[in-house]
């Protein structure tokens, strides 16, 4: 029996394959929606009272608002490299047009925030974890690198066999180490080679637990198109499964008054961080071409365990938690 807070692929109405909205995840703040375009190229959409962030999963097209026409270009799949991103402000019409599969992810806003376009090649790219705990940031809107009200977004790859979202970690409450976001995990993965005509398909797992106080209990076998929600709770690890990357983007956002992404790891497991030092980055990563795929995106500095896929240029410190660690993904 599936978690309620487990939603399956393309459970949601056409064009859109997910819709979550505040009201439909039981929370406050955060939404995501994944929008199809293929026989009706067009959507023309509101922000409402919320400001979002639009990528393109697979494909590419315009973004058109007050306007403004910006351009995403296409990518062949989320295991390409970072895409470009388009932020829109709270209160306003516009219309995604083009082919292929479309991410907004939300959250609700009281300030208005200027629309803005952020190509591929500026997105901070960073390697996380070493060993078998390795992973790949691409992060797009995350806070300290892109200035908005509230929503904090990015994706993370990893590799067949590694875990990510490890040491598990929460972030559920507002203290000076810690901030309380609502947390959308949209999964797809890698396919492996063809068994009587069909690709075998990728899948890993995702857990989530939580406190005596506030307990929660979540397992479960994740596939492309698959989304778990995380109101609280320690979460971690994602597992992929081995012979399939997994990619998930994180969707997040709080009610408090700081826009940052601070947590705190599960004590019990906190000390494999300790680990990392000793291990080499899996040389699987990045995977996509630095060079020529997707412009290699823009390194990252300043996270404690991350590393930037060519030196520190240019990179902007993410906000972590007071004690100086990386956030979760």
């Amino acid at each position: 029996m599936h978690s309620k807070l487990y939603i399956p692929a393309r459970s949601a109405t056409l064009p859109y394959t997910v819709d979550i909205t505040p009201e439909s995840a039981g929370w406050t703040e955060s939404s995501l929606q994944v929008i199809e375009l293929d026989d009706n190229p067009r959507a023309e959409l509101t922000t409402g009272g919320t400001e979002v962030m639009i990528l393109p999963l697979a494909g590419g097209g315009t973004v058109e608002c007050d306007g403004e026409t910006f351009e995403v270009a296409p990518r062949a799949s989320v295991f390409d490299g970072p895409s470009d991103m388009v932020y829109l402000g709270i209160g306003q019409t516009y219309v995604i047009a083009g082919e292929g599969r479309f991410a907004i992810c939300g959250a609700r806003a009281k300030t208005s925030f200027p629309n803005r376009r952020v190509a591929a090649a500026d997105v901070s790219v960073e390697l996380r974890g070493t060993g078998n705990c390795s992973r790949q940031v691409h992060n797009f809107g995350t806070a300290g690198v892109f200035e908005a009200d509230s929503l904090i977004a990015c994706e993370v790859i990893t590799p067949g066999g590694n875990w990510s979202s490890y040491p598990a970690h929460k972030h559920d409450e507002n203290t000076p180490t810690e901030t309380e976001l609502e947390e959308i995990y949209y999964f797809e993965f890698s396919s492996g080679p063809s068994t009587e005509g069909t690709a075998s398909r990728g899948f890993g797992y995702h857990r989530v637990y939580g406190t005596p106080d506030r307990p929660i209990e979540v397992l479960e076998e994740v596939r492309t198109g698959d989304v778990v929600l995380v109101p609280h709770g320690y979460h971690g690890p994602s597992v992929a499964a081995p012979g399939y990357h997994m990619y998930y983007l994180n969707v997040m956002a709080g009610p408090g008054a700081e826009r940052a992404w601070k947590i705190v790891d599960d004590p019990e497991h906190a000390w494999l961080r300790g680990t990392w030092e000793d291990q080499a980055v899996d040389p699987r990563l990045p995977l996509h071409n630095p060079i020529t795929g997707a412009a290699g995106g823009r390194p990252i500095a300043g996270s404690a365990g991350g590393r930037p896929i060519t030196g520190s240029a240019g990179g902007r410190p993410i906000a972590g938690s007071a004690s100086g660690r990386e956030t979760g993904a």
